[in-house]
């Protein structure tokens, strides 16, 4: 049965001193609640306990600390959202047309990073708009925010997906655009040596991998979905790049002939995955390439383009994918191809990210959703071991819902119901 905030307050025992203050408790131990740990095994009645920022054991233990009482309350892993852009947090277009200052855009891009973390996110996956500094930044603590994975600027071709400048703009000047340490959209390339460039560019500012666009997109600004971007052989040289520094390619794909373009070329994961079809399905579970759906940005422009910036022309573009995505989805199922899960939310309004949890459990089982969310995003993100699950060694990455999110999927929509976030042992949300 679901508790309210005054409910759940009479069950804990104080883990922080203040209202979502950021604490870390040097060994401590969650008591009484429903653990569901990530791996797709039904929930046990365990205790938790955490120390030095790791679980080093689940079941009854002597550990002296505190504790805190989570009786009637679900544990999860803390979530994973593999497909983030905190740098579109801002409208997209006013952001790109210089109406909106950098302190602006900075202030909005932190704002989504808090907001992320009280939403259960602990680790997320930027595939595209901030510059190094924003990694760093909350890495180091100076703002609240999950653990931030980002290829930095996207790789496109010219005039591709991910382009945003205006018609009459000379090409050469859509670096001004950026923002040095704080956003960067894309890079873009006329051929492979400029890609191989660019590349080794992105890397230099701290990408952990890269990203690129092979298709065209649905918040397009010079291309159609239809469009097929990057040869396999240009996209094949920012694999051999990502593999010479022990990473990996990830490519926005929305047809099938980029989808199987990439795939070809070593890409080791597709986003969207629109059109995958079964034989390129297929080819993407015999070589071990992931998909990563993204239904919640589908809902998000269908409902509010105006509140990403956009203008209508967005819903008529998004139009009839969410069916085909949900094909998709299936597709890849079928043929055992790896699916995470990513939300891909842009502009102000992302602070609703576990939409994506709510809509893939409707399309599948809210289990599914949550080992979607939690082991199989750490294994694409190559945090496997890490994160992801709760088992003895992990880090403590945990997210206290008030109910049962297994039976009330909609619980993962609402940030309120995420009344404790542990990140790596630091209490980094109480909603006591």
């Amino acid at each position: 049965m679901e508790k309210n905030a005054g409910e759940v307050a009479s069950h804990m025992v104080a883990v922080g001193s203040q209202r979502r203050r950021d604490r870390l408790v040097g060994r401590f131990q969650v008591v009484g609640a429903a653990v569901v740990d990530g791996s797709g095994r039904d929930p046990i009645d365990a205790n938790v306990t955490v120390e030095d920022g790791r679980i080093s054991q689940i079941g009854a233990s002597s550990a002296q600390g505190e504790r805190l009482d989570a009786g009637g309350l679900t544990m999860t892993p803390g979530l994973i959202d593999a497909h983030v852009h905190l740098g579109l947090s801002s409208p997209i277009q006013p952001h790109f047309s210089f109406q909106i200052s950098a302190a602006e855009i900075a202030a909005d891009i932190f704002a989504t990073a808090g907001a992320t973390l009280d939403a259960g996110f602990t680790t997320v996956r930027d595939t595209g708009g901030i510059d190094g500094g924003v990694v760093t930044t909350i890495a180091k603590g100076k703002v609240r925010g999950p653990r931030v994975l980002s290829c930095g600027p996207v790789q496109c071709q010219i005039g591709g997906h991910g382009y945003y400048g205006a018609d009459w703009e000379p090409t050469e000047l859509w670096s001004s655009h950026h923002i040095p340490g704080l956003c960067a959209l894309s890079m873009m390339s006329g051929n492979a040596d400029e890609l191989r460039s660019n590349v080794r560019e992105a890397f230099r500012r701290g990408a952990s991998f890269l990203k690129l666009c092979v298709t065209g997109g649905v918040v397009g600004a010079h291309d159609q979905l239809t469009d097929t971007q990057f040869t396999v052989e240009e996209i094949g040289v920012a694999v051999q790049e990502a593999v010479a520094r022990g990473t990996y390619v990830t490519v926005h794909a929305h047809n099938n002939d980029g989808i199987r373009n990439a795939v070809e070329a070593g890409a080791r994961c597709v986003e969207h995955g629109t059109d995958l079809d079964e034989s390129t399905a297929t080819l993407m579970a015999t070589r071990g390439v992931a998909l990563v759906p993204t239904f919640a940005v589908v809902e998000q422009l269908l409902h509010n383009p105006a509140g990403t910036g956009l203008g209508e022309s967005a819903r008529d573009r998004v139009m009839g994918i969410r069916e085909r995505m949900t094909r998709a989805l299936a597709v890849a199922k079928e043929a055992g191809v790896r699916i995470g899960l990513g939300s891909d939310l842009i502009g102000p309004a992302q602070d609703r990210r576990g939409e994506e949890l709510r809509l893939r459990a409707n399309l599948e089982t809210p289990m599914d959703a949550l080992v979607a969310a939690t082991k199989t995003n750490a294994e694409i993100l190559g945090l496997s071991g890490q994160v992801g699950v709760i088992a003895p060694g992990m880090q403590a990455d945990l997210v206290l819902w008030n109910g049962d999110p297994l039976e009330d999927p909609k619980l993962f929509a609402d940030p309120a119901n995420a009344v404790v976030v542990v990140q790596a042992g630091r209490v980094v949300k109480d909603l006591r």
